[in-house]
């Protein structure tokens, strides 16, 4: 406790003078009660048998007493004061009142017994016993007190018998100390039992204390924690897109120099920047998802939905990939309806396939359907290099990385092993199971369990788009480009301008504006390549809104986003417009450009 409290921690405050306080006064009051009582018996059933000249003068002179104790315990009562409880001498004179009170007591029993019978000298018996009773809570830290206290009540009157000289004197006063013995052992195993149960209160007072001191040091940390969270969240988000914008930029001047006619060193030197940018652009969207699970800011919200949703959004993400790659991506089970969360069910097939397409070589990804029961799995198949079955075990840990047989330098080689471990923790956040069967040099299957939902009224899908062709050429194509990073717009401007295309670079929406003014009857674009700006009187989905509100609400349109701004995904889906990720890796929109294309000579 004294650590926490130099730590800065405020202990609670339990003020254990006080408590003692108040106990002590509860006993005192009940001694007092217990001794007015038996006054009160002794006037009544004494007042015929005993003379007065001898009982009135006791009881004037127990009552003065009684006042005066009576008077000495108000303070106490009244504020039930730390000071008074832990003053030693007010308890010293307190026991010292407690004892003359036990010898008035026994002054009165010798008075008294040679007027009594047997029947009145019990009396005494059961007030003396009582009395002891109710002594022992105040007497707790005074044995002495204690032992003395019954010897002042029972010594007189078992001197007063044994000197009275009946003939059965000696067997009452053996009787009577038989009781007091009997009385002082009871008494005793009660004192014992208090104390034990005052140790008991001060341990569990002290367990308390130390309860709400660590508890108050867990909400310090906790709450330390949770900022530190808040503020690596906040980073992550906030510094994405300056960091995404340079790397985007660096990825398409790589590019752009590689269409220039350069030596063999240095077209290698070119193709390895792209290959970087790749990598960093897979890990930059792994550590974002994998921060936004550890803030705990993602949660599963299910609804039904229909595969065909899911299959739309994935092919128009993979096809142009899988087709540059030459490998067959292929979709089964689309009538299948799913009670699940869709964005989360789409990011984990999505990091399925995006592994399946990266480590296969050649063949076929298939995304496929199936019903068990009432339960959906839902499966990625590769025809890739497959997996040990000692290494199936730790594929979904984070951080770690299958041994395979790819050269060390090959981008597929480079990553952080994260993506199956966020592939777990999202089917997690679902209670979706999620499995793994694999074998090596046959490729490798991936089932997610889903529940069966219902139908959802179906959009009417689009016509297959055409495939487009590997060679690319936007010759003859006009492009307009909307983009508020100079650096990136000029990187953009030169790549496209090296595939061929007619190029008209717009920065920012006063220029856009300024633009469609200038030429109000200018011909549709064959593309709109538009990224998303941080100015706050537009956006790069209020500038696809304006562009094709002047030539049309069918041009393709392609919009380069963060993965920090997933309304802009939804805005895109819902739009007709496809999304990327900065930084843009050339080949891909390479890809994507041609397959936007193709969907728009369909």
């Amino acid at each position: 406790m004294t650590e926490a409290l130099a730590a800065g921690i405020e202990e609670p405050s339990i003020n254990v003078p006080q408590l003692q306080a108040r106990s002590g006064f509860s006993a005192m009051a009940a001694q007092l009660v217990v001794n007015l009582t038996g006054w009160v018996a002794v006037a009544l059933l004494f007042r015929n048998e005993v003379p007065a000249a001898v009982l009135q003068p006791w009881q004037w002179a127990f009552a003065a007493f009684w006042l005066v104790r009576f008077g000495a315990l108000l303070p106490l009562g009244r504020a039930a004061s730390p000071a008074v409880a832990s003053s030693g001498r007010w308890w010293a004179v307190w026991v010292a009142g407690m004892l003359i009170n036990s010898s008035l007591w026994g002054t009165g029993a010798w008075l008294f017994f040679p007027y009594l019978d047997s029947s009145r000298v019990g009396v005494l018996l059961i007030i003396g016993y009582t009395l002891c009773i109710a002594a022992a809570p105040v007497l707790l830290n005074h044995p002495r007190a204690f032992l003395l206290f019954p010897v002042l009540y029972f010594g007189p009157i078992v001197v007063r018998i044994a000197t009275s000289g009946r003939h059965d004197a000696a067997a009452e006063a053996g009787t009577m100390l038989v009781v007091f013995a009997l009385t002082f052992l009871l008494v005793r195993a009660f004192r014992h039992s208090l104390l034990r149960t005052r140790d008991l209160q001060s341990q569990t007072d002290e367990l308390l204390l130390q309860l709400r001191v660590e508890k108050t040091s867990a909400d310090a940390a906790r709450g330390a924690a949770e900022a530190a969270n808040r503020a690596k969240t906040q980073f992550f988000v906030a510094a994405s897109h300056d960091l995404r914008q340079p790397l985007h930029a660096m990825g398409l001047l790589a590019s752009a120099l590689r269409q220039k006619n350069l030596d063999v060193e240095s077209a290698r030197l070119a193709g390895s920047i792209n290959e970087s940018v790749d990598a960093l652009e897979g890990l930059f969207s792994q550590l974002l998802d994998l921060t936004r699970l550890d803030s705990g800011v993602i949660e599963a919200q299910p609804q039904h939905f229909d595969l065909n949703e899911l299959y739309r959004k994935l092919r128009l993400r993979f096809e142009p990939l899988a087709f540059e790659k030459g490998l067959a991506l292929r979709f089964r089970g689309a009538s299948h309806h799913v009670w699940a969360d869709l964005l989360l069910v789409e990011r984990i097939v999505h990091n399925l396939v995006s592994n399946a397409i990266r480590y296969t070589g050649d063949g076929t990804v298939l995304i496929g359907c199936r019903r068990r029961g009432n339960r959906l799995l839902l499966q990625v198949w590769d025809t890739g290099p497959g997996i040990d079955e000692c290494e199936q075990a730790r594929v979904f840990e984070e951080l770690y990385q299958v041994p395979n047989e790819l050269r060390a330098d090959s981008p597929q080689r480079r990553g952080l092993g994260l993506g199956l471990s966020i592939v777990r923790r999202l089917a997690a956040l679902m209670d979706a199971p999620i499995t793994l069967h694999s074998r090596k040099g046959h490729g490798s299957v991936f089932t997610l369990e889903l529940p069966v939902g219902q139908a959802q009224p179906e959009p009417p899908l689009p016509p297959p788009p055409a495939k487009p062709q590997l060679g690319l050429t936007l010759k003859g194509r006009q492009v307009i480009l909307f983009e508020d990073d100079p650096a990136a717009s000029s990187a953009l401007e030169a790549m496209l301008a090296g595939w061929g295309a007619e190029v008209v670079a717009l920065n920012g929406a006063a220029s856009c504006a300024a633009w469609m003014a200038a030429n109000p009857a200018a011909a549709p674009p064959d593309l709109l390549l538009v990224g998303h700006t941080m100015e706050p009187e537009g956006s790069g989905m209020d500038a696809i809104v304006a562009l094709r509100g002047h030539f049309g609400e069918v041009t393709p349109a392609i919009l380069i986003g963060d993965n920090a701004l997933p309304i802009r995904e939804i805005q895109a889906q819902h739009s007709r417009v496809h999304l990327m990720l900065r930084p843009v890796v050339p080949v891909k929109l390479r890809a994507l450009i041609g397959f936007k294309l193709g969907e728009a000579a369909h």
